[in-house]
């Protein structure tokens, strides 16, 4: 068991599971947080990520805080705040300058401070670092060292945690490496992967989400070239999914703080280089536009049913299912392209958090129960509420056996479809 007292900061979807994997595994924790609110709710017991167990919360080897003079206890800092873009899709690294101002202030003379967060390759060592020795004053790789080792918190997955995902690894030194290495160690059960270099490590994580992204790229151009063959794009995955080494991916909206935003800091990097990264562009491209075919097939068949309304239901809010995180919701994009088109729309979503969704999009949640009968449902994030009787929730959400269904998941049964209703699928 290694000796160092660690400090986590940002308690969102990454920090708080680190925080408590380490509290948990014997090691004294400083998580820190710069909202209050999520302090206290934390405190309290109460996770609104919905990741972690209240009793995880009550653990006394972890100390919950926003006071930033806390963190001088700690040795071995972890940076877990969030790395978004900004609307002209650049890297936005405010939280993580802001982070390591606040570690800066807080660092001494053989501390170590690792970085989580997503970032291009050369981040953390041109943009980080010099922060931490100017508010220190201290020198990196003499004073302290500096590490990297890139996040794989996968939200709303039971099987695969913090511990049981293998870890990849960074710092300056061998030496420093090795104390990283064993720190991770004491916990991460599924194993650690020493990358050579503070870069790689950066590398190996954006590169990890930016593959995605280019596959259900792929997917969304198939599906496009397919409907225009008269084809079922999910009939033809189903056949070539039969073969041992064909990737299991779909079409669909691609959202959420990783798949549809790593891949940015990749190009801009890429861009800094002189480099102009054709293929990965052409896949933000097409994945950013998606939601927008999505909303002109639902208007085309809106159209086409003469009807004088065009009432669109949503089923689910959220990046993604069983997850209450609404932030980069492609499903927000879709509600305004709708709207822009003259629909009325109403959003369900049980999981989501009410609030992030009012505040970040301007969209009002309702129940199922509240919704009105409409022409249209669109079913969009797969909710396990929605799936344990699919097809009643959508005949539910249509308010009858007849009107169009778009199913972005492709999780409906297509041999219970009522008669009445239109089934259309990416």
């Amino acid at each position: 068991m290694h000796s160092r007292k660690i400090a986590v900061i940002g308690l969102g979807y990454v920090g708080l599971p680190v925080a408590v994997a380490f509290s948990r595994g014997g090691s004294e924790v400083i998580g820190f947080d710069i909202d209050a609110g999520r302090v206290d709710e934390l405190r309290a017991g109460k996770d609104r990520t919905k990741e972690v167990d209240t009793a995880e919360l009550k653990n006394p080897r972890l100390k919950i805080t926003n006071v930033a003079a806390d963190l001088k206890a700690a040795d071995f800092f972890i940076v877990t705040v969030p790395t978004p873009i900004d609307i002209a899709n650049r890297p936005d690294l405010r939280a993580v300058v802001s982070a390591s101002e606040t570690v800066g202030s807080a660092l001494k003379k053989g501390d170590i401070v690792v970085y989580e967060s997503t970032v291009y390759p050369g981040a953390t060592e041109e943009v980080c670092l010099p922060i931490l020795e100017s508010k220190s004053g201290l020198k990196g790789g003499k004073d302290f060292k500096l590490g990297y080792s890139p996040e794989r918190i996968n939200p709303g997955d039971a099987k695969h945690r913090f511990e049981t995902i293998i870890k990849v690894v960074s710092a300056q030194d061998a030496e420093s490496l090795g104390i990283v290495a064993d720190v991770y160690g004491s916990v991460v059960t599924a194993g650690i992967h020493r990358a050579p270099s503070i870069k790689v490590a950066e590398a190996a994580k954006v590169i990890e989400n930016t593959q995605r992204d280019l596959n259900v790229a792929f997917m969304n151009e198939l599906s496009s070239l397919f409907r225009k063959l008269d084809i079922d794009t999910l009939d033809v995955l189903s056949a070539a999914n039969t073969k041992w080494n064909f990737l299991p991916f779909t079409p669909g909206l691609v959202g959420g703080h990783c798949i549809g935003v790593d891949p940015y800091y990749l190009t801009h990097r890429a861009e800094i280089a002189r480099y102009h990264p054709e293929i990965i562009l052409a896949g933000r491209r097409i994945n950013d536009g998606f939601s927008q075919v999505v909303a002109q097939e639902c208007m085309r068949l809106l159209l086409s049913t003469n009807s004088p309304q065009k009432r669109v239901n949503i089923l689910g809010m959220t990046f993604k299912e069983n997850v209450p995180d609404v932030r980069n919701s492609k499903v927000a994009d879709l509600v305004r392209t709708l709207k822009a088109g003259g629909a009325i729309v109403t959003v369900c979503d049980p999981v989501a958090d009410t609030e992030l969704a009012r505040h970040e999009h301007d969209v009002e949640l309702v129940t199922l129960g509240e919704l009105n009968p409409a022409e249209a449902v669109i079913f969009a994030v797969a909710h396990k509420e929605f799936r344990e009787d699919s097809w009643a929730t959508v005949k539910q959400a249509l308010g009858g056996d007849s009107g169009i269904v778009l199913d972005l998941k492709g999780v409906l049964d297509r041999a219970k479809k009522p008669a009445g209703i239109t089934l259309w699928r990416p």
